[in-house]
């Protein structure tokens, strides 16, 4: 729809009009409404020439809106032949789901980094259609390449590369990875606000069913206690828990040891220069702390009571001296609270290890407390049945196992060698154990802050280990099917890229959905193609479905779509 003005100077007559093509194909012009004099409309309106151009173009509006709800609003008649066979290697099913991830990959402008990365190389094939694709595949069918090609035959729009392409383009993306990185960054903050002033740092590692070592994949200490080859994963993510990097090292390297190079690289390449560090002990040493403790940099991290030096640990396992958080009341002893108190306690004190001035703050929790101790009485019930059976572990490797309260004396009450060992229940274990119940400690430079800030920062560390989680449940970083070190980097760069779109997605759907509500909707969105003519949706409307749709910025859920509506779908899904 435009706006035509016609006649003289002194005569201009307004009319709202469409172009269309003709039977002959040719293009044309219809009236579709006059709108008057502009005399005339002068008058009645009570404006001047401006004024009333101003509304003729709000009524063109109005009825261009009008025109596309007339559109939409169409029956669609199909007729079906009950004795007609389906035709030979016709594809009926289709996905759709990937479509919502689409939007948030495009708004990232992963397309654009592709082309810079392209023009660095002389390779053919349309590294933007196979990095998306390997993304929204381990979002919605997380398996092999190979079987991330076939789920990419099923999309609505189908792959326009060869198998043999994904391969190659592994060793490329491994190339760019921290390029790749830092761009998504840059280019996220057009998406959303960067919680990026709080940086929670962690690692994992993934098992290798393999027998001997091989690149990186080296024996060491695995999170799922397997005696394989393992690789290592450190990760940032924000304060919001979306992820910001991620570095791969050895399996027999020890973790701390990857904090600085990436941070270095955050700091170098990404341009985060004043921000809080958060980790847990393991990833808190003391130089850690001292890195951290330079420039604009800060850090809070969690610190083992029971590794701190001899006075401080009195001084933490003492019951006195604790305030409640919400309104910093003071308590007497921490140990006649409640235990269905929901309430947090906490206390403050210098703390000068070595170098750096911090704060130790000791935190106590009533109602974990409570949770920790009828854990214990669980394991000693059932350290009690292995006394019981004569069952006696020779190795305990794992701290909550129950054999830990079980003491063997190989002496008798004289101090001689006794004629066998002898085990009962070590009840100086079980009390040493309780001193714990419910404390939790950390360590901070930032003095000046109020504890209540500095614990709330520390307790949503809790999204980075539900990152790790969705990479290895959700989108099955593991097994991985690629065997040189360049594919395997390729291939957590892809999950990584999938967790972030992902978060991303989740974030602008206000986290009103957990991760298993919004992954299951998305599998579901599938589409049946009807006698060529559109797509018609398989998936069930709900207010999952509803809220995609508004994040997203288009609909899916009508009975039936055109193939032309379907095609704006997709140009919508990726428009920047």
């Amino acid at each position: 729809m435009k706006l035509t003005i016609s006649g003289s100077k002194n005569s201009e007559s307004l009319y709202i009009q469409k172009s269309y093509k003709n039977n002959q194909g040719k293009s044309s012009t219809k009236t579709v409404r006059k709108l008057g004099k502009l005399e005339d409309l002068c008058h009645t309106l009570g404006t001047d020439r401006d004024g009333v151009i101003a509304w003729a173009k709000e009524q063109v509006r109005i009825e261009t809106e009008k025109y596309k709800a007339e559109q939409e609003v169409q029956n669609v008649t199909v007729s079906f032949k009950a004795n007609e066979q389906i035709p030979y290697n016709t594809q009926k099913f289709f996905i759709g789901g990937y479509l919502f991830p689409q939007s948030v990959y495009y708004d990232l402008k992963l397309d654009y980094i592709c082309k810079r990365i392209k023009s660095k190389y002389s390779f053919k094939y349309d590294l933007n259609a196979i990095l998306s694709d390997l993304i929204y595949t381990r979002i919605l069918e997380p398996d092999s390449k190979r079987s991330s090609y076939k789920t990419a035959k099923k999309f609505l729009e189908p792959p326009s590369y060869e198998l043999h392409d994904v391969y190659r383009s592994l060793a490329v993306l491994a190339d760019e990875c921290d390029f790749i990185q830092s761009e998504v960054y840059k280019n996220s903050h057009f998406v959303t606000k960067r919680s990026d002033k709080v940086l929670y740092y962690d690692c994992t590692n993934y098992y290798f069913e393999i027998e001997q070592e091989d690149g990186d994949k080296k024996y060491g200490k695995g999170k799922d206690h397997k005696p394989n080859p393992i690789l290592q994963m450190g990760m940032f993510t924000d304060g919001d828990g979306i992820p910001l990097a991620f570095s791969l090292f050895p399996g027999n390297q020890n973790e701390q040891k990857s904090l600085k190079p990436l941070e270095q690289k955050v700091i170098r390449d990404f341009g985060c220069h004043k921000f809080i560090y958060c980790s847990d002990a393991g990833l808190g040493s003391e130089s850690i702390r001292e890195f951290n403790d330079i420039g604009n940099r800060k850090f809070i991290v969690t610190q083992s009571i029971k590794k701190l030096p001899k006075e401080e640990k009195e001084w933490a396992l003492d019951g006195t001296g604790f305030r409640r958080l919400s309104d910093n009341t003071p308590v007497d002893d921490i140990r006649n609270i409640d235990p269905e108190d929901n309430d947090v306690y906490y206390k403050e004190d210098p703390y000068t290890p070595k170098k750096i001035h911090q704060s130790l703050i000791v935190t106590y929790s009533p109602k974990y407390a409570a949770y920790q101790k009828e854990i214990r009485k669980k394991q000693v019930e059932r350290a009690n049945q292995m006394l019981a059976n004569g069952q006696h572990k020779r190795t305990r490797k794992n701290p909550n196992d129950p054999a830990r309260f079980i003491n063997q004396t190989a002496v008798t009450g004289d101090g001689e060698v006794a004629s066998k060992k002898i085990y009962s229940l070590d009840e100086e274990k079980i009390a040493e154990e309780a001193k714990y119940d419910g404390l939790y400690a950390l360590c901070t430079d930032l003095l000046d802050d109020e504890p209540a800030d500095i614990i709330r920062v520390s307790e949503d560390r809790w999204q980075i280990e539900a990152c790790f989680r969705n990479l290895k449940t959700d989108f099955e970083a593991r097994p991985v099917y690629v065997k040189k070190d360049q594919s395997i980097k390729a291939h957590f760069l892809t999950c990584f890229l999938a967790l972030m779109i992902y978060k991303l997605l989740e974030k602008k759907m206000d986290k009103q959905y957990t991760c298993d509500e919004i992954l299951d909707t998305l599998k579901s969105m599938n589409f049946a193609d009807i006698q060529e003519q559109g797509f018609m949706p398989l998936y069930e409307r709900t207010l999952i479905t509803d809220k995609l749709h508004d994040v997203c910025g288009f609909k899916t859920d009508f009975t039936f779509i055109t193939k032309q509506k379907m095609r704006n779908i997709e140009k919508i899904s990726k428009r920047h």
